[in-house]
């Protein structure tokens, strides 16, 4: 088979540090841009009851995707054994129901002999290869339900690009996550590029080349905006010449808080390095000269923290300090200490001389020290920040909800009387020095487009003379334009404006609509134990029920409160439930029932 592996810191800021929270993910459900999540929740189910199936018919299922292994130096792929045919094989020419002795459609082996080097293969394998498979038959389902030619077009390149591609991850070796991955956001910095790609972070240096497998694959960004166009754009952005508004000064008054900082370390002007005092090595005289530094800095900026203190951390061996160098000498540093074994680094210090503040300078420290992190597998920060500190662990991601277990810290961090316990979770697919240059240059592709698609339909239309000659008003619809931009005029029904002619209105469509002969699916709220997996599957249920509750309680304030409502419900059917199922049928001929109604009363246009 080939699927053998699938701002600166305010004086008296002691970081003394910490954990942010990564985003929360975008909500799955509704009926715009949330197919793609439900798609894969209910994948997640399907795969889930496949794992639980006997070994027998895990074999079976993978005998349709594996290469044949029979004597004689069969070269049968199975159903990759050929060139992509037109359109992707339909699910319903590969029978859900096969046996091992039937014949493969390819060869004259039977399907058994795809599956031989299958024996003795762990349940953990056969569970993540059949995985792949209903990544597959997911991906071909897309195909051929999707009605749009043009999203249906998308659909089949990416069948042939992630199946039939022999550089497809579908294919590789699975590996977990660890530094030096591609990020999970294109780079427009990298795109059309080859080689290795590193960003330097003084004494080291942070490596961001593709891995071994991935290296012949090419960055590509899915969508529907053309590379060919990115790359165009991209050149309009980098040539000065081609720019309609060149920025004048280096700077915008919208640079992220560590541009200046970016700059002047690639100029050489300021270096960073990870140093720390050692028992077992001859003493370095530049680095016990930074260490001294080191500690005079947070001296001065931390001056509520006893001196001693201070020394005896900055000159411990267990703790290492992030050290900001400029024209030889330290200005700032992040003084931490690691602990792997509890998967956490504590922030002791964090500080940057008076003078050499409010210039990016502890933006930038941070990241470093983030990319250090992910570099040595150690994803969270924790930190206790007194109150002049906690503004800027703020700006820098931490929060005071906390994701590390509080039995994996208590007894490791210190504790600080007064002070806030803050935390930060990394991402380690993100290169955080230069996140901030990755999306402004995105930022500036999509103003781009954004330019040329409002210069392929602006149309400038002569002004309104009419009200020169007395005229008060005119209709909206009457200006010229106004309709191509897609306006509509809104339903003229007194129930807009009346409420309790819009309550007794959307009472009487929703009688109606219960009373139909194919609501019955959709009375009451789906029981779980009806519906294995539904609510993993739907983040944001609705039933008639609940609308007749809302309704009463006067929630539908407005027609489209209503109307949304309604409309998830047929969604979230249609989303759940195969499309040769009843209830996806009922969805279909209540809805069509719903907008009938909905027009006769007025609320939409006929």
């Amino acid at each position: 088979s080939r699927m053998s592996g699938s701002a600166g810191i305010q004086q008296g800021s002691p970081a003394i540090g910490a954990a942010g929270s990564a985003p929360a993910a975008p909500g799955a459900g509704g009926t715009e841009g949330s197919g793609a999540t439900v798609g894969s929740a209910r994948i997640a189910v399907k795969k889930a009851q496949l794992r639980s199936s006997p070994r027998p018919k895990k074999l079976e299922k993978l005998g349709v995707y594996s290469s044949c292994k029979a004597e004689g130096a069969c070269k049968c792929n199975s159903w990759k054994s050929q060139n992509p045919p037109p359109t992707p094989p339909r699910t319903d020419q590969q029978p859900n129901t096969v046996n091992l002795q039937d014949p493969c459609r390819s060869c004259s082996h039977t399907l058994g002999d795809h599956v031989t080097h299958l024996e003795n293969v762990s349940e953990e394998e056969m569970n993540r290869l059949l995985g792949i498979a209903l990544d597959v038959e997911y991906l071909n389902t897309c195909v051929h339900k999707e009605e749009d030619a043009d999203t249906k077009q998308v659909y089949f390149s990416l069948f042939k690009e992630e199946v039939y591609s022999h550089s497809s991850p579908i294919w590789t070796v699975a590996v977990s996550v660890l530094p030096g991955r591609p990020p999970l956001f294109w780079n427009p910095a990298q795109v059309n590029t080859t080689g290795s790609t590193s960003v330097s972070g003084g004494n080291f240096t942070y490596d961001l080349s593709p891995l071994p497998h991935e290296e012949t694959k090419k960055l590509r960004i899915v969508g529907d905006i053309p590379m060919e166009l990115i790359n165009e754009v991209m050149a309009t952005i980098t040539d000065p010449a081609s720019m309609l508004g060149p920025e004048t000064s280096l700077l915008s008054a919208h640079s992220a808080r560590d541009e200046a900082a970016r700059l002047e370390e690639r100029r050489g002007v300021i270096e960073f390095h990870v140093i720390g005092n050692s028992l077992n090595q001859k003493p370095n005289k530049r680095i016990l000269m930074w260490l001294v530094g080191l500690q005079n800095v947070f001296s001065h900026q931390l001056p509520r923290m006893p001196k001693e203190y201070i020394t005896r951390l900055v000159f411990d061996p267990k703790h290492k300090t992030l050290s900001l160098i400029k024209d030889g000498r330290v200005i700032g540093g992040i003084c931490f200490r690691m602990f792997p074994s509890q998967s956490f680094t504590e922030i002791v210090f964090c500080a940057v001389t008076s003078n050499e503040q409010v210039k990016g300078y502890g933006t930038h420290l941070m990241n470093h020290l983030k990319e250090y992190h992910i570099k040595h597998d150690i994803l969270n920060f924790l930190t206790y920040a007194d109150e002049y500190a906690i503004g800027y662990f703020k700006k820098q991601g931490f929060s005071k909800d906390i994701k590390v277990p509080k039995a994996k810290y208590l007894g490791y961090i210190k504790d600080y009387e007064g002070a806030t316990l803050m935390g930060c979770e990394l991402n380690p697919s993100i290169p955080y020095t230069e996140f901030s240059v990755i999306i402004k240059k995105q930022k500036e592709i999509i103003k781009k487009l954004i330019e040329r698609k409002q210069a392929q339909i602006r149309k400038v239309y002569p002004g309104l003379s009419c009200f020169k000659e007395g005229v008060r008003q005119i209709p909206i619809e009457s200006i010229p334009g106004i309709r191509e931009t897609g306006w509509k005029p809104v339903g003229k029904g007194k129930e807009l404006k009346d409420p309790d002619q819009l309550y007794s209105t959307l009472k009487t469509i929703l009688q109606h609509v219960k009373s139909h002969q194919n609501a019955w699916p959709f009375m009451e709220p789906v029981k779980k134990t009806e519906a294995p997996g539904y609510y993993q599957v739907i983040r944001f249920p609705m039933d008639l029920k609940t609308m007749s509750e809302r309704l009463k309680s006067r929630y539908y304030t407005t027609r489209k409160l209503f109307m949304a409502d309604m409309q998830r419900i047929f969604t979230n059917c249609r989303e759940y439930n195969p499309p040769e199922s009843e209830y996806y049928k009922c969805a279909n001929l209540l809805e069509k029932f719903f907008y009938t109604k909905i027009k006769e009363a007025g609320l939409i246009e006929k």
